[in-house]
Order: C-alpha cells, then sequence, then structure tokens
C-alpha cells in the first residue's frame, strides 16, 4: 500500500491512541495540511493525496478538481454537510464518517451546559474573581421538565443522563418511530409542547431548519434555558437575544455560534448578555475517548477504500439529498 493522507482535522492523533502510526505501518505517508482547508494551502498536498481525514471546514469541487487519485474523503466526526457529496460521487470518491464516535462526549458537554446555566457558573466564576460573593439562586435539574429535540444518539444519551437526575423528559422527533419513545420512556411532543411545557430544552436536531425563533420564542413558558450542542442554525440568534433581554428567556447555553467560521459577531456575544448565555468552543467532540474513536474509525475507513474493502460508514448522496 503507498500513497500521501492528507490530515486537516486539527485534533487528529491527540488522543491516547497514535492513529497515524496505524497509516504509516500500512506504507502511506501522513501530511498534515489547513484546517481551514485553503485551497492554496492544500494544492500540494491534495494533488498527491489518496485519502483525506478531514475535519469540519468545507470541501467543495475545487478542493477535488484539485486532487485526481483522491479515493475517499474520511470525515474526522459525524457531520457531511460542508461536504460537496454530489462533486464526490461524480469524481468516484467515497465519503465516510465517525457516527457514534462523539456522542457521548457532546451528551455529557450539553449536561454540563445545562447545568452551568441552571447554577450560574461562569457568571459566579466571574463575580467571585471580581471580590463579590454574592449569590445568585438557580434552579435543580431534577425538578424540571426537559425537552430534547432530535432523538438520535446524542438526544438518547442526554435523556439517559437527564434521567439519572429524575427529571422528567418530553421528547421531539418526528422521524422516529413511536416505540423508541417508549422504550425511552420518553413522552412523545411536538415543538409546541415544548415551548408550552418545558422549563429548560436541549437541540440535537440535523441543519438546515430553524426550529428557535420569534415565533417559538413567544410561546414559551418564561424563564425556559435553551442549550444548543448540535448546529448553530436551528436559532435565530437575534430572537435568542431579546427573549433574553425581555426575560422570556433566562439562560442560553451553546457550543456553536452563527458566523463563527468566519469570525461574524453573534448579538449573543454583547456585553449585557453575559451573565445569561454560556459558550464553549466547539469542545462537544473533545474528549480523549471521542478523539480515539474519530481517529480510528477514519484510519479504518482509510485502510478501507484503499484496500478495495467497503467501508464500514459509507455516506450515500442519495440518504442525505432525499
Amino acid at each position: 500500500m503507498s500513497g500521501t493522507v492528507l490530515v486537516t482535522s486539527r485534533s487528529f492523533g491527540s488522543g491516547a491512541v497514535p492513529c497515524a502510526d496505524e497509516l504509516t505501518a500500512a506504507g502511506l505517508r501522513v501530511v498534515r495540511g489547513s484546517t481551514v482547508h485553503d485551497p492554496a494551502e492544500l494544492a500540494g498536498p491534495l494533488a498527491e493525496a489518496v485519502a483525506w481525514i478531514a475535519g469540519t471546514a468545507p470541501i467543495t469541487d475545487e478542493h477535488l478538481a484539485a486532487a485526481p487519485r483522491l479515493k475517499v474523503i474520511a470525515r474526522y466526526g459525524v457531520g457531511v454537510d460542508s461536504v460537496d457529496l454530489a462533486a464526490a460521487a461524480r469524481r468516484g470518491i467515497t465519503v465516510t464518517n465517525t457516527p457514534g464516535a462523539n456522542s457521548e462526549a457532546v451528551a455529557d458537554l450539553t449536561i454540563a451546559l445545562l447545568l452551568a446555566a441552571l447554577r450560574g457558573v461562569a457568571a459566579g466564576d466571574r463575580a467571585v474573581r471580581a471580590g463579590s460573593w454574592r449569590t445568585r439562586r438557580g434552579r435543580e435539574l431534577g425538578t424540571l421538565v426537559l425537552g430534547v429535540a432530535g432523538l438520535g444518539r446524542i438526544g438518547r444519551g442526554v435523556v439517559r443522563r437527564a434521567r439519572g437526575f429524575g427529571t422528567r423528559v418530553l421528547g421531539h422527533d418526528p422521524h422516529l418511530d413511536p416505540v423508541v419513545f417508549e422504550v425511552l420512556g420518553v413522552r412523545s411532543a411536538g415543538l409546541a409542547e415544548l415551548a408550552a411545557e418545558c422549563d429548560a430544552v436541549t437541540l440535537h436536531a440535523p441543519g438546515g431548519q430553524q426550529l428557535v425563533d420569534r415565533t417559538w420564542l413567544a410561546s414559551v413558558k418564561p424563564g425556559l434555558i435553551v442549550v444548543n450542542t448540535a448546529r448553530a442554525d436551528l436559532v435565530d440568534e437575534q430572537a435568542v437575544a431579546d427573549a433574553l433581554r425581555s426575560g422570556q428567556l433566562a439562560a442560553y447555553a451553546a457550543d456553536t455560534l452563527a458566523g463563527e467560521a468566519a469570525g461574524g459577531a453573534s448579538p449573543l456575544l454583547a456585553p449585557d448578555l453575559s451573565d445569561r448565555v454560556v459558550l464553549t468552543p466547539h469542545a462537544g467532540a473533545q474528549t480523549v475517548e471521542a478523539v480515539d474513536r474519530m481517529g480510528t474509525g477514519a484510519v479504518r475507513a482509510v485502510l478501507d477504500v484503499i484496500s478495495g474493502r467497503t467501508p464500514e460508514n459509507p455516506v450515500l448522496i442519495e440518504e442525505r439529498t432525499a
């Protein structure tokens, strides 16, 4: 086996498992490239690459045109929204991902953000550092009604964790078989019901849709907390900022913001909202265990495709465009 593997994921191989070693042991050369996928910077590596272990930055037809030998794009993670799947299919390039690799890590962070919002952890830390020990009264997770919008792997992980606190959970997922709600011990609910009945709502739906908009926010129980560890475009951020100022929302906690890749300013970064907005920098998948699972999954996909085997998790364009 020979050829170059381009790696543009920032955290690939940074866990406990030296993932790159398996590629070099197979006779492949590992080359690191621009994590933002700058076409000019990647032109040289792409010309030689037979495989690409890619992060979240866009992969366009321009990139693929510069990679005549490329056989596989192994997405280091789950989402493939940023990959031009049609262009890859036209060029006979297999696209894979690593579903489930970071689900437990993101579910953990969701609960961490929810608890931080409930108890004012970030604001309390800032206050103590400024010399103030004045407390702000919070709420207990076990007394709340939690809405989980999206019951894939991550959403189900959140349900399991929340039920451990004694929290009552409502679930929203229009694509799910009703029997799954029964197995999870979750009542199926529409988005309107989540707004009317829940004290907190966490978002775990695919991107490309807006679940939290002005109309929905106008109907929520006053003092609702919203947590978003999924996609920024699920939320109208200006509407959320306005709802926080009016008191309709008590807090917003997220692992993503709109415009972050381009350095755009979000209305949720306004100084007057700092005590009610808790943010993390795409930390959801950043655990040692998740990094190792994503890395080993991507390596396995690369070796399978180059060896002529069917990879475990191919992404089919028909499934993504239906």
